[in-house]
């Protein structure tokens, strides 16, 4: 206590000085509405900046909830474009529809491990058989198709990813009906190959490829790349198509499980068609 009064009359004058400003600089300001506006603004800006950072911080530390978010409605808005009629008269009808999607058909899951640089990749979800997933699920994101469900735990869920030598998926040009079976080469994580296709279709380098509706794992129409390259396959009337995928497949994050309601009941309609 000693120091402080000591430190009080050492700076006496210095200590009146600065009361006596300030109090004239608050009279200034209060009589005179220039000044005061100017101090406002000055004030308005610097707790301005303050909450800008705050809230530039709170938007940081929330950003995981709003993906979250961003996420579900993207699943929303994804049902609705499937279900809506493509209206493009110039090409074939309903070529491009993705039929009897709903928001209850589409299950939400994250990517937690994803392999790209075996001959047999697989990706593990964090979606399973509590949240309704099964084996021969379709797994889609915004861009474009990314395999199919494997196995799956109450929690867990493998996915053979379209980037596995045993992966083989009914695709199309998206431009015509002329299909052929999607499969994967082992050389490079952003092609794959479509093949069996008749030498008759007509293709060109950055035509759309898309799933294919002779499939009860995807809906017909989900994109999954570009004509790359197109080679004749040696002996047979039969093009082989270098495919350039719109996903990135080593960066993969929120995807979008495909229910099919449709399955169990073409299985089991085969299977009778078979023991007849």
């Amino acid at each position: 206590m000693q120091q402080i009064f000591n430190f009080i009359i050492r700076n006496s004058n210095r200590l009146l000085f600065l009361l006596l400003l300030g109090i004239s600089l608050a009279l200034t300001i209060q009589a005179h509405s220039f000044h005061r506006s100017r101090v406002i603004s000055s004030a308005n800006f610097l707790s301005g900046g303050v909450y800008e950072k705050i809230n530039h911080i709170n938007e940081y530390l929330n950003l995981r909830t709003e993906n979250d978010e961003l996420v579900l409605e993207n699943a929303r808005l994804k049902s609705l474009l499937f279900n809506k009629q493509d209206t493009d008269t110039t090409k074939v009808p309903l070529a491009n529809n993705v039929k009897g999607i709903k928001p209850a058909d589409i299950i939400v899951s994250k990517v937690i491990h994803n392999s790209y640089n075996t001959h047999e990749n697989y990706i593990t979800l964090n979606s399973g058989s509590n949240d309704g997933v099964k084996p021969d699920m379709g797994v889609i994101n915004s861009l474009g198709i990314i395999g199919v469900i494997d196995n799956t735990s109450p929690r867990y869920s493998t996915v053979v990813s379209i980037l596995n030598m045993k992966s083989h998926i009914n695709a199309k040009l998206k431009k015509s009906n002329h299909f052929g079976s999607l499969t994967w080469s082992g050389k490079s994580t952003g092609f794959v190959q479509l093949e069996d296709v008749p030498r008759l279709a007509s293709i060109r380098k950055g035509d759309t490829i898309v799933t294919g509706g002779q499939s009860v794992i995807f809906p017909e129409g989900i994109n999954i790349g570009t004509v790359d390259k197109i080679y004749v396959k040696t002996g047979t009337s039969y093009y082989v198509i270098n495919v350039k995928l719109f996903n990135d497949m080593t960066n993969l994050g929120h995807v979008y499980i495909i229910k099919s309601k449709d399955r169990e009941e073409l299985i089991n309609l085969e299977k009778k068609e078979k023991n007849e």
